[in-house]
């Protein structure tokens, strides 16, 4: 799943007129990168929330994505999409948790979410880790970032055995890039109290969640050393545009 519902505030005026996720960098939307990993790690169906300016997104990619290249496990991958158009579902969106469940029944047991404003160009969405996850038992595996200059506090914790913490009792945080495994597990009792498909269009946040997880011990993690920018100011924008190199972290 691709979040693409927000509205982008800070990124006006440039989402007046263009949903945040269709916003171009380094010559294709946003999203589109995190769309073309998917495509090439060999994973097939896709569902995309919407809500602000929603009609655009689909159609930009229509009912197929298909994506080639050099990392593709095939000449050609393709993934269908499915949209879940909050806004005119419910007049507006469910916050990442109840965009989740509002996309469940096409999801499946395990499935991937990524926002569809980040930019992380070397993230490889791999069947590995998907197995790897589903032999884990747990509910939830994140990828964490090292703090960029607007997030300093962090949101999360590692232990050395790989779980995810609650930012209190570890000294050293991370930030959540949005990439994730889950199961479909963790939107439901006790974590999750929203009805399976959130028919009435309940909004909740994730990490609330993720956090009551945490402390069962049910949330892995790992930290991801690669280029990652959170695209949440035109000033971003403009400098991953102006060729401003994407240096991994260190």
């Amino acid at each position: 799943m691709i979040l693409a519902a927000g509205r982008g505030q800070r990124m006006r005026p440039l989402t007046d007129t263009l949903p945040k996720p269709l916003l171009e960098v380094r010559g294709k939307p946003l999203m589109q990168w995190p769309m073309e990993a998917l495509a090439a790690g060999g994973f097939h169906d896709l569902v995309i929330n919407t809500d602000w300016l929603g009609d655009l997104i689909p159609a930009r990619f229509g009912d197929r994505f298909d994506a080639g290249g050099p990392q593709a496990q095939s000449s050609m991958s393709s993934m269908s999409i499915r949209y879940s158009h909050e806004g005119h579902d419910f007049g507006g969106a469910l916050e990442t948790a109840g965009g989740i469940v509002r996309a469940l029944p096409w999801l499946g047991d395990v499935f991937w979410v990524a926002a569809g404003d980040i930019y992380m160009p070397g993230f490889r969405f791999t069947q590995e880790a998907a197995t790897r996850f589903v032999a884990s038992g747990k509910l939830a595996h994140l990828w964490l970032v090292p703090n960029p200059a607007h997030n300093l506090k962090g949101d999360f914790g590692l232990s050395p055995e790989g779980l995810a913490l609650d930012t209190a009792p570890e000294p050293e945080t991370f930030t959540f890039s949005t990439i994730g495994l889950y199961r479909a597990a963790l939107f439901s009792p006790p974590y999750c109290d929203i009805a399976p498909g959130n028919p009435q269009g309940h909004k909740a946040p994730l990490a609330p969640i993720l956090r009551a997880a945490m402390a069962d011990g049910r949330v892995s993690a790992e930290r991801y050393n690669g280029a990652w920018t959170d695209v949440g100011t035109p000033e971003r924008l403009w400098q991953l545009n102006a060729g401003a190199p994407s240096v991994p972290h260190t």
